[in-house]
């Protein structure tokens, strides 16, 4: 039986909001969430572009699970912190089903300035392998 990721519900998007302890909106629940799925997609790009490396031996990768870690920041994260940069507002860790092996890839998200001033949100996803292993390390240096 195939899984296939599905996004959430405006519905679960807003609840799990208030969860969080945030105060979302219902009203804006709409384009919070179109921005989360292309969002979602753009990270899913990067990670594809990095297994891109392993498409000889696993040409579909497959998302397996994910976990945010908001307030967890990983160690790049806190030396650019150090260097004077802020701190990404959310970190995800998703573990990528690389036919059999399962790969941690780290996403830093940091708001950034709009292009051109025209678009609502803007950020930067900064998305690389979890340096679990020497095959990851290996993925980063070359």
């Amino acid at each position: 039986e195939e899984a296939t990721w599905r996004y959430p519900s405006e519905e679960m998007f807003y609840n799990a909001m208030k969860r969080k302890g945030w105060k979302p909106s219902a009203n804006d629940m709409e384009h919070v969430v179109k921005i989360h799925n292309a969002v979602n997609e753009k990270a899913w790009a990067h990670v594809m572009a990095w297994e891109r490396r392993h498409c000889e031996r696993c040409p579909d990768p497959k998302l397996l699970k994910f976990r945010g870690r908001p307030k967890d920041y990983s160690p790049k994260a806190q030396f650019l912190n150090f260097l004077g940069y802020k701190l990404p507002f959310d970190r995800h860790d998703w573990i990528v089903d690389r036919c059999g092996t399962e790969v941690r890839y780290v996403i830093d998200f940091y708001n950034a300035v709009p292009y051109g001033g025209n678009a609502p949100v803007a950020m930067h996803l900064d998305v690389r392998p979890a340096l679990d292993g020497p095959s990851s390390a290996w993925d980063r240096v070359v």
